[in-house]
């Protein structure tokens, strides 16, 4: 887990587990918990992201020339990082239930319509997730690129977030100013993505609850547990959110 300033020569890391990513995800497989996250920050983590999701395998479509294959599994783990067009089928087959997607979308930092449609096509709008992650900048909030460093001419408003939903299936929103910082939410934020989304969306920042996300969005948006649950060295217990969180669904 790393924590960031806004320059990427100033990273440093605020935690080094013991456990591999494959016994991360054996752990998540064991408790029943879909759709997570395995984001890939930088290079020469394609192999322990491969043995995360051979671990907690998602469902995912292998296409012939011919004729189209079907392989059903539970909705596993997401996988972001490096996502593109060329590469996203051959993720899928690893075992993603779905790929997430930011910075191929804003080549030059400028949002690409063309690029989105192209990726959408090759994969099925119900395998890609969006990564709409942002920071604030006045009284608006800006897509971000490369880790948060860069950010992007998108803003994160009601018609924008209507236009990416028509080729995705998901969002996932990181608010990069509170990120790993495990001292609460963009609660502004989150109050307008619940009046915002249309589909499935995910909020992730500075999260100590289940609840005050739930209740600011109107039941509308999702939350995930990252730096701040105690497996990954934060306060947070995992085991306590698993139990809640098998409590309300």
């Amino acid at each position: 887990m790393h924590r960031s300033s806004q320059r990427t020569d100033t990273l440093r890391t605020n935690f080094v587990a013991k456990q591999s990513a494959g016994e991360f995800a054996e752990i998540y497989r064991k408790n029943n918990l879909t759709g997570a996250h395995v984001i890939k920050l930088g290079p020469g983590n394609d192999a322990a992201a491969k043995e995360a999701l051979a671990a907690w395998p998602g469902q995912y479509l292998h296409l012939t020339h011919d004729r189209q294959h079907r392989t059903d599994f539970p909705d596993g783990l997401q996988i972001g990082g490096g996502i593109n067009e060329e590469n996203a089928k051959d993720w899928l087959e690893a075992g993603a239930s779905k790929v997430i997607v930011t910075s191929y979308l804003f080549p030059g930092g400028v949002f690409s319509l063309e690029r989105l449609k192209a990726l959408s096509t090759a994969i099925g709008k119900d395998k890609l997730v969006v990564d709409v992650s942002c920071r604030r900048r006045g009284d608006k909030w800006l897509v971000a690129m490369n880790k948060w460093q860069d950010i992007t001419d998108m803003e994160v408003c009601k018609e924008n977030l209507d236009l990416l939903a028509e080729y995705c299936s998901e969002f996932l929103v990181h608010a990069a100013d509170v990120e790993g910082l495990c001292q609460g939410i963009d609660e502004e934020l989150v109050k307008k993505l619940g009046e915002w989304v249309t589909i499935p969306t995910t909020y992730a920042g500075g999260a100590k609850d289940l609840d005050l996300v739930s209740e600011l969005s109107g039941g509308k948006v999702d939350l995930t547990f990252g730096s701040s649950l105690d497996i990954f060295g934060g306060r947070v217990s995992f085991d306590e959110l698993v139990q809640k969180n098998a409590s309300i669904l």
